[in-house]
């Protein structure tokens, strides 16, 4: 059982829907050409980070779309900033010149982070269109000259894992923090790859231990993403108890995810609605949603992730769950394992 009320750590934040690219996997399908007039405003993105740093000043992520393709977006960066919340940026990277990476520098963002999905340009391209790949990496270098950290998310599908070791060792010969790994969750357009795309639970299985084996290394952070069961592997390679502290999906439990016209998810792939801050504080849905709730009692789980000794540190994904069952609390059917009955 998971606390009823936990802290806030992470706000992601979908600040704008308008994008310049047209990714096959993105978790949305209407990407926009241009900002939308229902997106919020500046001064009700001001309120909703006066309300966070009430909360605890989570760390403030700010997403898309793209989210440089928003006006003001430096004026909100700095804002959020004054407030006491780290605050960190996340972009393709294609639009990033040196003049945009020193203004991202000194609007007070810390973090940011690139996706790259191929070690090679051709395979990065394949997902996200001609010529991003150089892009991108440009994009990357510059941020790091203007002194930001930054990270490489990678979408591990079918079609990249493969180059999982040269991904490797492309973060490390950029400089990475980190290496972020996202395992593919059918939502958005990635449902209409997934059969193409989407691992098998067993070929899941051995990237994850691979993933494992490398962060024992400790030469860059190396983190799976909507992949919880890495934390029930890690605890079996380690012999150690899982324990009851959730490490798997924090949706709902630790962070959230604010739409660009102020709805409030579980998390970017999880569909379920909790409110929406043009009706109630953040704050408030925060400690009073049902979703949130439900989310955070794993004595609801369902299947399998219900009788599983690792629940409690995993979870199981909810998104990928709820995709399959239409329920929030189904089992997560990229898992191969199989608890004791």
């Amino acid at each position: 059982m998971i606390a009823s009320s936990p802290v806030l750590r992470r706000v992601y934040w979908e600040t704008t829907a308008a994008c310049n690219l047209r990714c096959i996997h993105c978790r949305r399908v209407d990407a926009l050409d241009t900002v939308s007039p229902l997106q919020l405003t500046t001064p009700q993105a001001e309120s909703m980070i006066d309300d966070l740093a009430e909360m605890g000043k989570p760390v403030l992520i700010l997403s898309g779309g793209e989210p440089l393709y928003r006006a003001d977006i430096f004026r909100i960066a700095s804002y959020a900033s004054s407030k006491g919340l780290p605050v960190a940026l996340s972009t393709n990277g294609t639009l990033v010149t040196q003049k945009m990476a020193d203004k991202i520098k000194h609007s007070g963002i810390y973090y940011a982070s690139i996706s790259l999905d191929g070690a090679q340009p051709q395979t990065h391209d394949r997902f996200r269109g001609a010529g991003n790949f150089d892009r991108a990496v440009e994009g990357f270098r510059r941020m790091k000259e203007a002194g930001l950290k930054v990270q490489i998310n990678f979408t591990v599908t079918r079609g990249n894992v493969s180059e999982l070791p040269q991904m490797l060792d492309l973060a490390q010969s950029l400089g990475a923090c980190a290496l972020y790994l996202f395992l593919l969750v059918p939502v958005g357009c990635g449902v209409q790859i997934a059969e193409e795309q989407m691992l098998s639970p067993d070929e899941v299985e051995k990237w994850l231990n691979w993933a494992h084996d490398r962060s024992l290394e400790r030469k860059l952070e190396i983190r799976p993403i909507c992949a919880p069961q890495y934390y029930r592997i890690a605890a079996q390679r380690g012999g150690r108890p899982a324990g009851d502290k959730r490490l798997g999906c924090l949706a709902g439990i630790n962070i959230c995810f604010i739409s660009h016209t102020g709805d409030i998810y579980p998390c970017g792939y999880l569909p379920v609605g909790a409110g929406s801050i043009k009706e109630h504080a953040l704050s408030e849905i925060w400690a009073q949603s049902a979703v949130f709730s439900d989310l955070r009692d794993d004595n609801l789980l369902e299947g399998k992730c219900g009788v599983c000794s690792f629940r409690a540190v995993c979870g199981g994904c909810r998104a990928r769950g709820y995709f399959d069952e239409g329920s929030l609390m189904a089992d997560d059917s990229s898992c191969a394992y199989e608890p004791a009955l």
